[in-house]
């Protein structure tokens, strides 16, 4: 693939980089989202990292999977924008969270044979419920255990994704599941 997108042909690079964004698009945008919690941030910043990864090309090293590659990128900005967005939140006094997207990105059952409009009612408020307490974990815990339940990585993935020591890993999404089940008492 690297090789297409490096290659002197700009037509067969830009087809190449095509299908790249087509690949990698929707897990992208699921996991930015998941960190990001606004749809718009997290557009952003998966069109950032398709940007930076385009510009890097030259520096792609083989031996690393090209998924791990631009995933640690994706990643890295969008703890960026959550940096940058919890500076500017210090400053202003609309302190409402960015659950208002939640609610377009849920996916929803089929109505034919789905549940019942009190069980959907019961389900999304659970969903909010999860949600809200997965924002409050820690930076480092609420990143494993996105990678971990939402993106289904394992310890050993997400060690090398973050650069984090594997055991380090065990230990954050440990603590993570302990602070939710606490804080969420019987929903999971």
């Amino acid at each position: 693939m690297k090789r297409r997108l490096v290659a002197g042909d700009t037509q067969a690079a830009r087809d190449a980089f095509g299908d790249l964004v087509k690949l990698e698009q929707r897990r992208a945008s699921r996991l930015a989202y998941y960190v990001l919690r606004n749809a718009a941030d997290a557009d952003e910043a998966v069109q950032d990292a398709f940007v930076k990864v385009f510009g890097h090309l030259a520096s792609y090293r083989e031996e690393i999977p090209f998924e791990i590659w631009f995933t640690r990128i994706l990643i890295n900005g969008c703890l960026d924008r959550r940096k940058a967005r919890q500076r500017r939140e210090r400053w202003t006094t609309d302190g409402l969270g960015d659950y208002r997207d939640l609610e377009r990105h849920t996916p929803r059952p089929d109505l034919a044979s789905g549940p019942t409009p009190e069980q959907r009612l019961l389900s999304k408020e659970r969903q909010r419920q999860i949600g809200e307490a997965v924002q409050k974990l820690p930076d480092r815990q609420r990143l494993v255990f996105l990678l971990s339940q939402y993106d289904g990585r394992t310890p050993q993935e997400i060690s090398v994704l973050t650069g984090l020591n594997e055991s380090t890993i065990r230990v954050h999404l440990f603590r993570a599941l302990r602070k939710l089940r606490s804080s969420l008492g019987g929903l999971l």
